[in-house]
């Protein structure tokens, strides 16, 4: 039973700008002499969804994936199956996806009309390779309600101060941007002291700390 991996309900992409380059999926697709331009639904599409004998999920609860990593999960070419991904992104709220794009400017139009604020189990990050890529996505990036701090899981994971939090949070404030404080990660420094925190923990002790700050447009109360 995986704990952290990828799920990838499509693969291929059409490099959209200068970070598209060197692609690592163009590059592993070339050994074995794929089209990597071709979009193409998986076997794997309804991953998060398959149970084994015993009936238990193949993606346990409380695991940490990464989606659409040999895609982009807001290509075009896409439209027509993210509804259904979104669908069991919300079903499996007990599942961390984490979501990395460099069609920022696509987000907005494709979240699922029940997004809100943004949803607990869901990160979603950009990808920035130079300034004039900073300044296309960035301002609208920083527009949309996905703004997240969050520590590490894992056995692995680095050590996630809590006095960083706070730095970021002050930060998000004084520009006028939403912050969530996600999960403290499995190893938690406050106020000095180290604590290690089990998984299933982490996203409940973050809520408690009670420091996010409401995206940009509902702002004006505080």
């Amino acid at each position: 039973m995986m704990k952290e991996g990828i799920w990838n309900p499509w693969h291929g992409c059409i490099k959209y700008s200068e970070g598209c380059a060197n692609c690592y999926v163009y590059r592993r697709d070339a050994l074995y002499g794929k089209d990597s331009s071709l979009v193409v639904r998986t076997g794997e599409f309804d991953l998060p969804l398959r149970k084994g004998r015993d009936g238990s999920y193949r993606i346990p609860s409380g695991s940490g994936i990464f989606a659409c990593m040999t895609s982009d999960f807001f290509i075009e070419a896409a439209d027509e199956w993210r509804d259904a991904v979104w669908s069991m992104i919300r079903q499996r709220s007990d599942v961390n996806f984490n979501i990395i794009t460099k069609r920022v400017l696509r987000i907005r139009s494709c979240l699922p009309e029940d997004w809100g604020d943004g949803w607990e189990n869901v990160a979603i990050g950009a990808t920035v390779e130079n300034q004039r890529r900073a300044e296309e996505r960035l301002d609208e990036f920083l527009m949309l309600p996905i703004v997240i701090v969050g520590g590490e899981s894992g056995a692995s994971a680095r050590t996630l101060d809590y006095s960083w939090v706070l730095t970021l949070r002050e930060e998000c404030l004084r520009t006028g941007t939403g912050f969530h404080f996600k999960q403290t990660g499995a190893r938690f420094v406050k106020d000095g002291k180290l604590y290690n925190i089990e998984r299933l923990l982490q996203m409940p002790q973050a809520r408690r700390a009670g420091i996010d700050i409401p995206p940009r447009d509902n702002l004006d109360g505080i």
